[in-house]
């Protein structure tokens, strides 16, 4: 496991390397204005920043889904295992390891379960009883989903629907996992669930994590390294214990300043003041 202080830099393995991409939905729509980021091998990176941050569209510009929505990368580059991969499709993707974790916990809701875990095996070629064996390593992850295996997915609860989906992803064996706002519409103790499942499967089997995050708080204490995203261009990076302490992180995004904890009205207004817009 990478040191929770560490910057990604030569010393490390970097699986991802996102170099100044620009984004362009329909043509004529600019979302992402120069983003770069580098996610090393074996740890745990977060991208960080509001709704309409361009955090979601990072993610679909590495896992090649934006031609689904007539979203293009018009420059820079996007390299795995210093491979150019911008061009490739979302399959070759997942042959390569990439597999991404959708925002709103998307799942075949007319199948059970464990139909839907089964469904991540589907690109795997090492045979049943390998399959097999996963399929009970992501029991172990979630009990919950154990328990629960044999429900269809569309009549449990959206907590379950998200271990299913991470447990969807577990199963295609995948070396990098993109997930996309674990923590949205959950109750906190099911966020703390879910990220300590996160930090257990990053620590145990290795698979490295570039996750998108509003619920800044939580995503810091977990993740070694952070990116924060605002209209589409990263205004701060650095180790996640570092911008955890940031005062400008503190006051704006966590709520919090040395005072104390600010109205929402202070908030706003430290919005327009924000030292690294300036």
């Amino acid at each position: 496991m990478l040191d929770a202080t560490a910057k990604p830099d030569a010393q490390v393995e970097n699986l991802l390397e996102v170099n100044n991409i620009e984004v362009i939905y329909n043509s004529v729509i600019l979302v992402l204005k120069g983003v770069s980021l580098n996610v090393p091998k074996g740890g745990i990176t977060a991208l960080l920043g509001g709704n309409g941050a361009g955090k979601t569209t990072t993610l679909k510009a590495i896992s090649n889904l934006l031609h689904s929505e007539r979203g293009e990368v018009t420059k820079g580059s996007i390299k795995y295992r210093n491979e150019a991969v911008h061009k490739s499709d979302p399959a070759d993707m997942v042959k390569r390891g990439v597999v991404q974790v959708m925002e709103g916990r998307h799942c075949f809701e007319h199948l059970t379960i464990e139909e839907n875990l089964l469904t991540g095996a589907y690109t795997r070629t090492d045979g049943k009883a390998a399959t097999a064996r996963d399929l009970e390593m992501v029991y172990e992850y979630f009990p919950r989903l154990r328990e629960r295996r044999k429900s269809q997915a569309g009549y449990t609860s959206g907590g379950e629907q998200q271990m299913c989906a991470i447990g969807r992803a577990l199963m295609s064996r995948p070396e990098m996992i993109l997930l996309d706002e674990p923590s949205m519409g959950l109750a906190p103790q099911l966020v703390e669930q879910i990220f300590e499942i996160v930090k257990s499967v990053n620590e145990k089997e290795g698979v490295t994590f570039l996750l998108a995050e509003q619920n800044t708080n939580v995503a810091l204490r977990f993740a070694h390294y952070g990116y924060i995203l605002e209209s589409g261009r990263v205004v701060m990076d650095g180790p996640a214990a570092d911008l955890r302490e940031n005062q400008d992180v503190k006051e704006f995004y966590l709520g919090m300043s040395d005072e104390g904890r600010k109205s929402f009205r202070d908030v706003r207004s430290y919005r327009r003041r924000k030292r690294w817009l300036s």
